[in-house]
């Protein structure tokens, strides 16, 4: 089972860190030793956590939402995080197969550099989480391309 409050504070950090400490402390408002305190796991400071609006102003300006995916994962929901405009023009099931052959060589590809050293780090996991998020998203328009032309 996983434990909560250090998966999420693990989360926090990774999110403070990315984006740095300097520029964490100017979008939320906070002290160093006040975002430090959000992701410590000593005793005095286990009942502390960041607040949402603080998530989302950092979540904001950095690459990866750490923190909301944290939520997601605990919550069982998968959500999913790529670049793409969901208003463009759609290709159709051929397309997707291409797509599909895409993300799987880059999710191999994720895999090979990760476990080339025999271990797969943080990073490098989430990493290969992401392109398994895109396959998924990749596989769930051939779904509904299948089920548009069954009808």
């Amino acid at each position: 089972m996983v434990d909560v409050k250090s998966y999420l504070k693990k989360h926090t950090e990774a999110l403070v860190k990315e984006v740095g400490i300097e520029v964490a402390c100017k979008l939320t408002g906070k002290s160093k030793a006040t975002l430090g305190r959000y992701y410590s796991e000593a005793d005095e400071h286990a009942d502390r956590f960041i607040p949402l609006d603080a998530v989302a102003a950092i979540e904001k300006e950095a690459n990866y939402p750490h923190v909301t995916s944290a939520l997601a994962d605990l919550g069982g929901i998968t959500i999913a995080f790529d670049q793409e405009k969901r208003n463009a023009p759609l290709g159709g099931f051929n397309a997707d197969v291409i797509a599909l052959s895409q993300r799987f060589a880059m999710l191999m590809s994720e895999y090979s550099q990760s476990i080339e050293d025999g271990i797969i780090t943080i990073n490098e996991a989430k990493r290969l989480l992401r392109e398994t998020s895109a396959l998924q998203h990749v596989l769930m328009d051939m779904k509904l391309h299948l089920e548009d032309e069954s009808v």
